[in-house]
């Protein structure tokens, strides 16, 4: 009987050798290890923990940097009250008894604070970062947004930049910056909580677009600047809620810059207004069904001043308030954000529910008396 070969092999050597080698590719052969085995790690040399110094750093350097740059333009702002007969003299909201902080944003003298530091005062003064104090005459006020701008004629001020308050972001690094007292400027550091929050004025305007931040803000710092790292302002510091463990309140630059403007121009911000005292009160389901609205809530006028524009355009007491303009009412602060200078003396429709019926009433906002 012939054996097959391949090559010069048999079929069977060849197979053994191959089986022969395989085996020895992994468990070696007579010579080497009986199972190869991976050599064990040698032992690692000591690790130094991470050094955070240069991170520390970086953040003191660009908080060092935003108070250095901005500084020079907070300015601490003590105002006087005369009583009056038969009234008290009023008290300061910032807690800093008739003392607040502001910021020059003009190199002619123009400072930006908040209302409730000056509204009212019958003698307001200004004392700089450097000690020199000036008397400061009252530009406008707008209680509804808690701004005021005041002057002062003093040479050689140093005025701050504005960045877009909306291009900031949530966990963004901010600085306040204050002057409570005169002596020298304050700092405190945190993060941008949160953008978008309501805040209620002391008019009980809803204010829109307010930016929360973890940074502290004591008393007397009202009105001083918000600012991100390159030291430029993002925000007004207007509130704190002591109870609250801190949470900081700053009216967006934006807004600020709008509300200054229009300050500088006209001394007070027009608004209109229609003369309701209104409530937020909920529809009936099958009133919302019937009629198709879009909301679930509206307003009912609760009061009606006499010769108002709601009263002569038909509205009544009783009334709730579903539209105007087109626009849901859901609340009184829809009615708050339609009235803008805007629309005085421009005719608007009010849909009303009166009872069970739905109607359409012409109303012509006249423009708001300011507030004393």
């Amino acid at each position: 009987m012939l054996a097959v070969r391949v090559g010069h092999l048999p079929v069977c050597a060849r197979l053994k050798s191959f089986v022969r080698n395989r085996i020895l590719q992994f468990i070696g052969d007579e010579t080497g290890p009986a199972v190869a085995t991976a050599e064990p790690p040698a032992s690692p040399a000591h690790v130094s923990p991470p050094d955070d110094a240069p991170l520390l750093d970086a953040y003191s350097a660009a908080v060092v940097s935003a108070a250095k740059r901005v500084s020079p333009a907070v300015v601490n702002i003590e105002v006087r009250q005369r009583p009056r007969p038969g009234t008290q003299p009023r008290q300061h909201p910032n807690g800093g008894g008739g003392s607040g902080s502001g910021f020059v944003f003009t190199p002619d003298g123009l400072v930006l604070t908040n209302s409730h530091v000056v509204h009212g005062a019958d003698s307001t003064e200004v004392t700089l970062s450097d000690g020199r104090s000036y008397p400061a005459t009252l530009v406008g006020d707008d209680p509804e947004t808690d701004l005021a701008v005041i002057h002062i004629d003093a040479p050689n001020l140093v005025a701050v930049e504005f960045a877009d308050s909306n291009a900031i972001r949530v966990g963004q690094l901010v600085v306040a910056i204050g002057n409570p007292y005169g002596f020298q400027y304050t700092v405190t550091a945190g993060v941008v909580s949160n953008l978008g929050r309501s805040f209620r004025s002391r008019t009980g305007r809803l204010i829109d677009g307010i930016i929360q931040t973890d940074a502290a803000l004591n008393p007397g710092n009202s009105g001083g600047p918000l600012v991100d790292a390159r030291g430029r302002v993002v925000g007004v510091n207007t509130a704190i809620i002591p109870v609250a463990q801190g949470i900081c309140f700053a009216i967006p630059s934006s807004t600020a810059q709008w509300v200054a403007a229009r300050l500088i121009r006209d001394g007070h911000i027009r608004r209109s207004y229609i003369g309701v005292a209104g409530q937020d009160v909920p529809l009936h389901r099958r009133v919302v069904r019937f009629y198709r609205l879009e909301a679930e809530t509206g307003v009912m006028v609760a009061g009606l001043e006499p010769d108002s524009p709601a009263a002569a355009g038909g509205v009544e007491e009783g009334d709730v308030i579903v539209e105007a303009g087109g626009k849901p009412v859901r609340h009184i602060d829809d009615l708050h954000k339609l009235l803008t200078d805007e629309r005085v003396g421009v005719p608007i429709a009010l849909t009303v529910i009166r009872r069970t019926e739905k109607l359409t009433v012409e109303v012509v906002p006249a423009e708001a008396r300011r507030r004393e």
